[in-house]
Order: structure tokens, then sequence, then C-alpha cells
């Protein structure tokens, strides 16, 4: 399965494109689909924002994006760098009480604010004190209007952005009216982008909601959940080290990430692959392949005398089929991922002890009994306990796979 997204490019006063704003798709047809709005701004951010990080199509530049009230309001965009995104409201959004407290409260974050296709209306007046920039839709307000208002509001300490430039004369009109941001057809028309999808399972999504709707919230009810979905580890380890430029070391265990995130910022990301609900569709023998890894490697390590976590080594052998998973380079995930270097090592290069350990269990997995002979040598472990670790693994394997029945 895949996730698409349409972006189109936004330009300054000299035509320099200073950002893009992120359109959601659900399919190859560049429009937007008949779907809530809630679940179209879940999805847009979790498949093609916290997923992807910087990468080619996005780095350097804010992205704008679109938030309907409920999202607003439960301080959704939270769980986004503030340095790297634009808050748009939505024109459907109402200017009441709950609204305001949440934009004052995203503004004073350090957010950058937008109204997207304003009109103007006097409830909004309390909100411009805490806007960046107003948008104007040049069809909709006709373009002789939407000049006007900039023209008499340029005492405002707001930038404002023509919307649907559709001609030269069209911008030309609304650069000497005094906008100072323009996006429409005369620029660019949205460019569709595809890449595959990264979700959790429908049955994890449950058990999550479930878990973190209980008070207090039970951390190691968490992990476990989590350590059991390949997809959702990725996303969560991904979102945390990516998202937080003021970690001195990565994270590299499921427990530190829930822990960093705090309670409330637990139940945002969670909520947000609930409502995403787009459940990835994985071979089944592939799945329960990388949690028989992960399983394996933590047994070997655990046996042996090295000096590693087990849940380093868990972690290892659960991302080391994660290419395959998710068709992308394992290089490229594990810079999104940001994992410790030793763990990097392992997965890329089978470098240091804890590549040893991913190449026995390659080994075995392979029926290559001297490789595995040699490699248990160099790692001070016996046969049986190599034998004992896999068929440990393979029975958890199994019990996870009765627990997450509903998986293709």
């Amino acid at each position: 399965m895949f996730s698409y997204v349409a972006r189109q490019p936004i330009f300054n006063r000299r035509q320099q494109t200073i950002g893009h704003e992120l359109l959601f798709r659900d399919g190859e047809c560049n429009a937007f689909p008949n779907i809530d709005a809630n679940e179209a701004t879940c999805r847009l951010v979790l498949e093609n924002y916290m997923a992807i990080g910087d990468d080619r199509a996005y780095k350097g530049q804010r992205n704008f994006i679109n938030f309907p009230q409920n999202c607003l309001v439960n301080l959704v965009p939270l769980l986004l760098p503030k340095h790297k995104v634009v808050i748009e409201i939505l024109e459907t959004c109402i200017p009441d009480d709950a609204l305001f407290l949440a934009i004052k409260h995203l503004y004073n974050k350090g957010y950058i604010i937008a109204l997207d296709d304003f009109e103007y209306d006097s409830r909004w007046q309390r909100f411009f004190r805490y806007v960046h920039i107003i948008k104007l839709d040049l069809l909709v307000l006709g373009i002789e209007r939407a000049c006007d208002f900039v023209r008499n509001n340029r005492h405002m300490k707001v930038k404002f952005l023509a919307e649907k430039v559709e001609t030269y004369a069209d911008f030309q009109t609304s650069l000497m009216a005094g906008f100072d941001l323009f996006q429409g057809y005369y620029f660019s028309r949205p460019e569709l982008l595809k890449r595959r999808k990264v979700a959790a399972s429908e049955l994890t999504t449950i058990q999550l909601l479930q878990a973190i709707s209980r008070e207090p919230v039970n951390f190691t009810d968490i992990e476990t959940i989590i350590s059991s979905d390949v997809s959702l580890s990725y996303l969560l380890l991904r979102y945390v080290n990516h998202t937080n430029h003021r970690l001195i070391e990565p994270i590299s265990s499921f427990h530190q990430a829930l822990v960093y995130l705090g309670e409330e910022k637990l139940r945002m990301f969670v909520g947000m692959v609930a409502t995403a609900h787009a459940a990835l569709d994985k071979p089944k023998a592939l799945y329960a392949l990388s949690l028989q890894r992960a399983k394996m490697c933590e047994k070997l390590v655990d046996y042996s005398l090295l000096v590693i976590s087990t849940e380093q080594a868990f972690l290892a052998g659960m991302f080391s089929l994660l290419d395959a998973l998710l068709d992308s380079s394992l290089a490229e995930l594990l810079v999104l991922l940001k994992l410790q270097p030793n763990i990097q090592a392992a997965l890329l290069h089978r470098q240091g002890d804890l590549g040893q350990v991913l190449n026995l269990v390659d080994a075995f997995d392979k029926a290559d009994w001297q490789q595995v002979m040699t490699e248990c040598r160099g790692l001070g472990l016996s046969g049986r306990q190599v034998q004992d670790s896999y068929l440990q693994a393979v029975a958890w394997a199994e019990k996870c796979a009765q627990l997450d029945g509903g998986r293709k």
C-alpha cells in the first residue's frame, strides 16, 4: 500500500520558493478525496510527514498544513517540529473560545499560524495578534476585493498570501497591492508524490488506545504492545529522535522513548495513529520473521557475556528486515530513525558485537551450519544456546501472530 500527498510551492515577492502546502490525496488522482477533514489531516501528517523526515522533497523549507477544528483544539500540531511547519487554520473552523485558546497556546509555543481562505468576520479580530499569515483566495473573493483588503490593512503585523494566482496579470496586480506571498497555477500546479505507507496494524492501534485510556498510563503495557509491531516501532523512534534536537544521545529503546514523550504527547501520538487507521498490508511470514529475529537476538545476547543491552539486540533484530517490509533502502530508513552508531553499524555493515549477533542469526536462517559454529565461537556461545534462542523466538513470534490474527 502507498501514501500520497500533493505539494504546491509558495513563493515570495522575488518568486523564490519559501515552502510548500501539503495537500492530502488517497490515490493517483490528484484531487482531494471525499473523506472527513480530521482523518485527512491525521493521515497526511502520519503517512507523509512523520514517517519520512527531511527527505529531498521537503528539506530546508516549511510545510503549510491545513488543520480542521478538532485537530487544533486537541493540539495535534504539537506533534510536529515548530521550525518545519506552518499551521493553517482551515476556513471551516469556528472562531470560538476553544479554538482561540488552542491558537494562543500554539503561538506561545513558537508555531507560525496562518488563516486559510480568510473572509473577514469580526469574531476573528482577537485572533489577529496570534496570526503570522493571512491567506486570501483571489477566485473566491475576487482580485479587487482581496487587493483592497491588503491595501486597507497594511498596518497589521502579518504577511498576506495570495491564493489561486492563475495568470501573470493576477500576480502583477496582487504584487502591486502589497501581497507578500503567492500560490497558484500561474507558478505551479500541485505535484503528486507517492511513497510506501508506514502504519500500525488495526489491532495494535486498538490495544494502544485501550492502554492510553487508563489512568495513569501504564508505560510497561504500551512498551509491550509497541515492541510487537515493527512499523509502529519505526514511527515511534523516528518521531522521538527526529523532532527533539536537544537530545545528546539518540534514543534507542522503546521504554526510554515513551518516558521521554510523557503521557500527554504519547496520547497525541497514539491518537494520530488511530485516526489515520491505515493498516499496512505486510506479508505475514515476513512480519513474523522480523519478530522472530528480534527475540532471537535478544536471547542470544542474554546467553552471552557481551556488554550489549537486550533492548538494543531486540531492536537490531526487529529492524534487520525493515527494508523488505517498507520497500525502502535500509540506509535511508536508518537516517530517519537516528539510532545509536553501534546499532546502525550492525544493521548496515554487520560490524561490532551486535553485528556478529546478526551474522549468527543470518547464518541460522540460511541453515549455514559451518558459519553458525564460526559465529558461535566468536561470541562464546554453544550450539545448544543458539537452538534454545531460536525455539523461544519462534514460540514468542507465533504467540504474537495469534494475538494479531487479523494480519493478511
